[in-house]
């Protein structure tokens, strides 16, 4: 069994957690200047937009930002911008592009616009929170708030017995970097966060969102994910609760496995056909691609009929020719619905 982890995946568990529990993350981070907004009245999320204020190419460790609207308990303003961003790695620059990127939001919007940053780096030295510039007399001082992922890293005890779901957010992250690429480790932490998240009084759809961060941040090998997978549902069972996804079951599915081995002989064949070693390169290149694919849609397909057979009872011949047939985007969308869809026509209509 390989013992070298992937690289860790930061960005989609981030916007996924900030997103779901904004509020909590306030709470946990910056509580003082949480306590300043209204929260009475929902907060938009505006990233969409901030997209595109851009300033050229994508930084080096830039692994989250989000661009938000509230209001204020005082009424001072109208409403005002939050721009968070989450930053993975050290970067010289940042302050800078922190400035920046104040600037121009303000510019766009023509409201004032807070910058917070949460520093998830492995360096406890780096602690940026201040731009300073001056030039023949004129000077330009920009100031932010931030809060270092590592000052964490000695409140384990704490972290595990918190309620806040930012609480179990930093525990992975922190466990994720202190595993690096040992797979061992990083299973047993994984395993331990996943055990931890099934004890906490949450909502299904909280558990659901934290599951998959901890999922997608804590990439394992595929023997060891296969493993954790199969642990899980042995825990669900146990428990008698069903939180994870079919989407996600799916990769656990034979239907996967099977379809990625046909994928490779067929990429191998056009490769010894060719007779050329760039064609065999490419055809496994393609085989990979095409296996890959084929597999993944193949076992959510799988994993689909068994859920709705389980919920709605024994599926028609239409209905396993309309999985069949569906797009893997759509695929992906009728998962997502099918905890709350109370009929196939329901399910359907997504």
């Amino acid at each position: 069994m390989p013992s070298t982890a992937p690289s860790a995946r930061y960005d989609s568990p981030w916007k996924a957690a900030l997103t779901h529990a904004f509020r909590a993350f306030m709470r946990f981070y910056f509580a003082e200047l949480g306590a300043t907004i209204d929260w009475s009245q929902r907060p938009r999320f505006r990233d969409k937009e901030l997209a595109g204020i851009s300033l050229g190419g994508s930084p080096d460790g830039l692994i989250a930002d989000n661009l938000i609207e509230v209001h204020l308990r005082d009424g001072s303003v109208q409403w005002v911008l939050i721009h968070i961003e989450v930053q993975a790695q050290y970067d010289a620059g940042f302050a800078r592009r922190m400035f920046d990127y104040n600037y121009r939001i303000e510019k766009e919007y023509a409201q004032p616009v807070a910058s917070l940053v949460l520093l998830a780096d492995d360096k406890p030295g780096w602690r940026p929170g201040a731009y300073h510039r001056q030039t023949l007399g004129t000077t330009t001082a920009f100031h932010f708030a931030h809060a270092k992922l590592l000052d964490y890293a000695d409140r384990t005890d704490e972290l595990m017995a918190s309620h806040n779901p930012f609480a179990l957010v930093t525990l992975a992250h922190l466990r994720t970097q202190q595993a690096g690429h040992d797979a061992d480790r990083l299973y047993a932490a994984k395993w331990q966060l996943t055990k931890l998240l099934y004890q906490h009084r949450w909502s299904k759809a909280r558990i659901i969102v934290l599951f998959k961060v901890i999922n997608w941040m804590m990439a394992l090998p595929a023997p060891y994910q296969q493993r954790y997978w199969q642990a899980i549902l042995k825990l669900e069972k146990e428990r008698n609760m069903e939180w994870i996804s079919p989407l996600e079951q799916s990769f656990m599915d034979k239907g996967w496995e099977k379809g990625l081995k046909k994928g490779l002989q067929e990429g191998l064949q056009e490769g010894v056909q060719k007779g050329l070693e760039k064609g065999l390169e490419k055809g496994l290149e393609k085989g990979l691609e095409k296996g890959l694919e084929k597999g993944r849609r193949d076992g959510v397909v799988a994993v689909l009929e068994r859920q709705l057979t389980r919920r709605f009872g024994p599926l028609s011949n239409t209905t396993r020719a309309k999985l069949a047939k569906a797009s893997m985007s759509q695929l992906e969308a009728w998962a997502d619905v099918l905890p709350e869809a109370q009929s196939l026509k329901e399910f359907f209509n997504s």
